[in-house]
């Protein structure tokens, strides 16, 4: 393959990885893996520009608004699926800014919850309200029917992937 044409490929676009002779299968996993990372870079720069934040912040802060009473930082590390060093250095920075506080869980002198604060929760409703904006804005290419049945197909692929992991 030529560099040239390879290098000024854009760098999230996998589908130009793929070619007629691929199944159509590996080509649709590549168009949806393309879009999820368009997405997400959008996500991110919105972020960035109008909260001045990350989207770990931002799905740190989610999970703490699903969880009212506060979460171990193990937990946040098994949901988010990061490390535990990465949730403590991201909740050092939002309980410095007032965010997030710690509090103890009683019985546990070693062991505390992180939740959100009253400027934490009005700080993330603005982020959800405008993330759920760029969301819908990702798919405006498509009407509600479309939607729907993007939504019926991948549930069933959903559902087949489910079925075929919990097989021995």
């Amino acid at each position: 393959m030529n560099m040239e044409v390879e290098m000024a490929a854009p760098a999230l676009d996998l589908e130009a990885r793929a070619h007629g002779d691929h199944p159509h299968a590996l080509r649709l996993w590549l168009r949806m893996l393309t879009c999820t990372q368009l997405i997400e870079k959008s996500v991110r720069t919105q972020l960035r520009a109008q909260f001045n934040t990350t989207l770990p912040r931002f799905d740190l802060m989610a999970q703490l608004e699903r969880s009212p009473e506060g979460l171990r930082m193990n937990e946040l590390s098994r949901r988010l699926m990061v490390t535990g060093g990465n949730v403590t250095g991201i909740t050092d920075q939002l309980e410095a800014e007032g965010l997030v506080e710690r509090v103890d869980v009683p019985g546990d002198r070693r062991a505390w919850r992180v939740r959100l604060t009253h400027a934490g929760q009005a700080n993330f409703r603005a982020m959800a309200q405008a993330h759920e904006g760029w969301i819908v804005s990702a798919f405006d290419a498509l009407d509600a029917a479309e939607i729907n049945d993007l939504h019926r197909l991948l549930g069933q692929v959903k559902s087949r992937l489910n079925t075929s992991t919990e097989s021995p």
